[in-house]
């Protein structure tokens, strides 16, 4: 009897285990594709990053990407930064775990030299960062490919709008040619092409085999000075840069960047995610 019991809890507990892995896969299409779907703090920059850690997880999402200079927050002094020490490093990451949260990318962010760049790597491995984004000097590409090729960290080359160096897509690929490595590739910021008057569904095509990322907008109009609206409902072609993405078998992040309602744009993120999930899987 007690056996029979045993078997009884044990069969209970393993179905508990799948469903709620069944209710997660549900939840995050995404990642059956190898997406992941993260918030990019600077959405929040209002507030600090634990701050913007909590926005997100009330979002519906369960990682982010980091920018440095934000005011960490959460009981913690000083700002997120590479050049932290490893005792706050250590504490910020046991902070996100008890969060249920993943640090998965940091940018943008830049160096000037070796030493900046290795301590950027240093803290990528540290953290767990899966993808550093970035607009450096182009003359710093070969050392940025070496130790990408070192650290096995990827890099993005991300585009803000003209007249930043970057906006174009092939000035990026000149980049990440220069860099010769296999980690190096773009962080595709699809709203900042419409500020630049490209269009993004052509200008990622041109990153198929280069891409490691994304800043993910859709905005209101195609004009420099317009703002962002839920994914789906503006002028970015979400839907086409789904199927792209898809078609290319892109694996890697997707970063939520939402700059408008900066006061209180948690629930415009939310239901972001909710549109791109339900565009998805087609509901």
């Amino acid at each position: 009897m007690r056996k029979q019991l045993r078997r009884v809890a044990l069969l209970a507990l393993v179905g508990l285990g799948l469903g709620t892995t069944l209710v997660s896969a549900q939840q995050q299409p995404e990642r059956k594709l190898g997406w992941t779907l993260s918030a990019q703090t600077y959405t929040f920059n209002r507030f600090t990053f634990f701050e913007a850690v909590d926005k997100t997880l009330s979002a519906g999402l369960h990682s982010v990407e980091a920018y440095p200079g934000q005011q960490l927050g959460g009981d913690m002094e000083g700002v997120m930064d590479y050049n932290m020490d490893a005792a706050k490093r250590k504490a910020i990451l046991k902070a996100l775990k008890k969060k249920g949260v993943k640090l998965c990318a940091f940018g943008v962010v830049n160096g000037n030299n070796e030493e900046e760049w290795t301590q950027i790597f240093e803290f990528a491995k540290a953290m767990g960062i899966k993808v550093i984004n970035t607009e450096p000097n182009a003359e710093l590409m070969p050392l940025i490919g070496r130790l990408a090729n070192r650290y096995k960290i990827k890099v993005g080359i991300h585009n803000h709008p003209q007249p930043s160096h970057y906006w174009s897509p092939q000035v990026v690929l000149e980049a990440i040619a220069a860099a010769n490595s296999e980690y190096v590739g773009a962080c595709a910021d699809i709203g900042h092409w419409v500020r630049s008057g490209l269009d993004p569904l052509e200008s990622l095509k041109q990153y198929e085999g280069h891409l490691v990322s994304l800043h993910f907008k859709d905005l209101a109009e195609k004009s420099r000075n317009t703002h962002d609206v839920h994914w789906g409902t503006g002028v970015c072609n979400v839907e086409g840069i789904i199927a792209e993405l898809k078609r290319q078998g892109f694996k890697g992040n997707i970063s939520a960047e939402y700059e408008h309602n900066w006061e209180d744009n948690a629930g415009d993120v939310k239901q972001s995610a909710i549109n791109f999930r339900n565009i998805l899987t087609g509901r």
